[in-house]
Order: structure tokens, then C-alpha cells, then sequence
């Protein structure tokens, strides 16, 4: 059977459209300044495996943040605190990318390829883990 070019272009734009085809995106919020509760929420917790979009957003107001994407061994992976510096030691950690110096207001993202497992997001700037800037999300096949 033929198709005729404009159906078989109709079809490809169709499929490309198509859920199964997109890529996810997670849109990351990021809160808190001294003295109030530090947050990183994500509106979703679980996505498929593949191209991820994170679209990260500082919500603070005077208050920079970060977002790193770390690749955990498991779900309940331990996350070791350096205590003298109040930070994650990333060095010990997968990274798969980070938004860095993330001024109050603004939104940048980072894109990723992700296996199915999980991950970690966090703000690692001086005590923002400690005080729960930190989110899982779980990538199924």
C-alpha cells in the first residue's frame, strides 16, 4: 500500500507528537531564605526513562540556589553530610548535571538522559540539604 507525501508527512508529525515519543520535563521549584523553611519541590515524582527536561525555577527572593541531579545506587541510598562544611560530598555522588548559581527569580534548565532507577535533586549551597532542599524521583522503563 502507498501513502501519498502529505499523509506520510501528517503520520510522521502525528507519531513524533505522540506521548510515547516526548520527552518528560519535571519543573523543579526552589524556596527559602534565612530564617524560613528551605524547600525543593518537583510536580511530579515519577517519569518514563529517557530524555528529561528539568525546568528549574528559584522562587526565593533574595536567596541564590542550586539544583544537582544525582544518580542513586537505590531509593534508600544514605547521603553523607560533611559536617564542618554542611554540604553533600558530591564528589562521592553520580552527578548528571547541575543548575548552579541560581539567582532569586530565575529559571534555567538542565537536560538529561535517564536510566530507569532513582535520583536524587538537591541544593547543595551551605546547609540548604540539611535543612531539606531535597527530592527523589523514580524513573521507570
Amino acid at each position: 500500500m502507498r501513502f501519498p507525501k502529505r499523509q506520510l508527512a501528517a503520520l510522521a508529525i502525528i507519531c513524533m507528537a505522540s506521548p510515547a515519543f516526548a520527552a518528560s520535563t519535571v519543573r523543579v521549584v526552589e524556596g527559602g531564605e534565612a530564617g524560613r523553611p528551605m524547600t525543593l519541590t518537583l510536580d511530579q515524582k515519577t517519569v518514563k526513562a529517557g530524555a528529561t527536561t528539568f525546568l528549574v525555577h528559584n522562587d526565593a527572593m533574595t536567596q541564590e540556589h542550586e539544583m544537582v541531579l544525582v544518580k542513586l545506587k537505590s531509593a534508600d541510598q544514605k547521603i553523607d553530610v560533611i559536617a564542618a562544611r554542611h554540604r553533600v560530598d558530591e564528589k562521592q555522588l553520580k552527578s548528571l548535571g547541575e543548575v548552579s548559581e541560581l539567582k532569586p527569580g530565575a529559571e534555567r534548565k538542565l537536560n538529561a538522559t535517564l536510566a530507569a532507577g532513582s535520583y536524587l535533586l538537591l541544593c547543595n549551597i551551605k546547609g540548604h540539604y540539611e535543612a531539606g532542599m531535597h527530592a527523589v524521583l523514580t524513573v521507570t522503563d
